[in-house]
């Protein structure tokens, strides 16, 4: 009992929702911390034992468990057929067409990419959606056809796609054995949220408990300069992931769906993933030609995600607002009408 009292007691300090407060404070403020201890202590963490296992080593055994929760969630979503329509725009418009357009460049100019922008960090930007975020979003002014489109987040997330795409693609060496190591976690998790929706349940929490703890571990392997030099580049990359991919979905929104006044909510999925910085990471993991581009991708999606998550909900709340379409979405109100 006393145990019990004491975990629902007020925080000293609440550090964790103070992190919940800025735009992706989960991923990019371990992310920081980690990038700090890099910089200036680099041997601090790589005293062995847990602490750099965890610290230093673990970012690809994190990422791998994010990967099956991510399973779990899709088989487990309860949003039904009215939203397999918006599903399938909203994950050809966000992530399939944008992930084309980076293959396709990279086709014609290299993996190196231009300005410093690799075509590793467009994949791992354009190719995820902050599902959170998203589910906000809709949940305030859409409907279940709306929300239950999280689950074309859910499918992006993580490096698989980003892996599929460079393999099919002939720009990366994906050994297929590689490729199969990558998906494994993920269908697994599809198998156990398709058989027990209280795992899926369990599961939902995994990307609070890893996101920071991978965030760190991806952050430990950046230096500062890193990080001040792709910052800039960043900056223009996550405006180009509203503007393009939040655009697509909103035409997808208003011309397939034609969702009318409500079709500036497709803006809300102009998103990068938190979980997206540990993306490059992994690529790399299955071919080791992208690691020198690692750092800048990294530090480039870090920055996006956080331009993303602040821009999208509003230039979406102010589509929606010149189109009449900014009504809080009201479940009971409809239900009695």
């Amino acid at each position: 009992m006393a145990e019990s009292q004491l975990r629902q007691g007020p925080s000293r300090v609440p550090l964790f929702t103070m992190m919940q407060k800025v735009p992706a404070g989960l991923m990019l403020i371990p992310l920081a911390l980690g990038v700090l201890v890099n910089s200036f202590a680099p041997e601090a963490l790589k005293i062995g034992g847990f602490t750099q296992a965890l610290f230093k080593d673990g970012a690809l055994a994190l990422i791998g468990l994010l990967i099956f929760a991510t399973g779990a969630q899709i088989t487990g979503s309860r949003s039904g057929k009215a939203a397999a329509a918006t599903t399938t725009v909203v994950l050809v418009c966000k992530t399939l067409i944008p992930a084309s357009v980076a293959i396709a460049l990279g086709l014609l100019v290299g993996v190196e990419g231009f300005l410093g922008i690799s075509i590793l960090a467009l994949l791992a930007i354009m190719g995820n959606s902050n599902g959170a975020l998203w589910l906000a979003f809709a949940g305030e002014y859409g409907d279940e056809r709306d929300t239950g489109a999280y689950v074309a987040s859910a499918f992006d997330d993580g490096p698989f796609l980003a892996l599929i795409f460079l393999g099919a693609s002939g720009l990366g060496d994906i050994p297929v054995l590689a490729l199969v190591a990558a998906v494994v976690p993920f269908i697994l998790g599809l198998i156990v949220g398709a058989v027990d929706r209280e795992w899926t349940h369990v599961l939902d929490h995994v990307p609070n408990i890893t996101i920071p703890f991978m965030s760190f571990a991806v952050g430990a392997g950046i230096s500062l300069g890193t990080v001040l030099t792709g910052g800039v580049q960043g900056v223009f990359l996550g405006i180009g992931v509203v503007i393009f991919t939040g655009g697509l979905t909103y035409l997808g929104y208003r011309f397939v769906l034609r969702r009318g006044p409500k079709s500036g909510i497709g803006f809300a999925a102009g998103t990068t993933a938190g979980n997206a910085v540990a993306v490059p990471t992994a690529v790399a993991a299955a071919d080791p030609r992208f690691l020198p581009f690692v750092p800048a991708a990294a530090a480039q999606t870090a920055t996006a995600v956080l331009v993303t998550a602040i821009l999208a909900p509003i230039v979406a709340s102010w589509v929606l607002k010149r189109s009449g379409g900014l009504t809080v979405h009201d479940p009971v109100a409809e239900t009695t009408a």
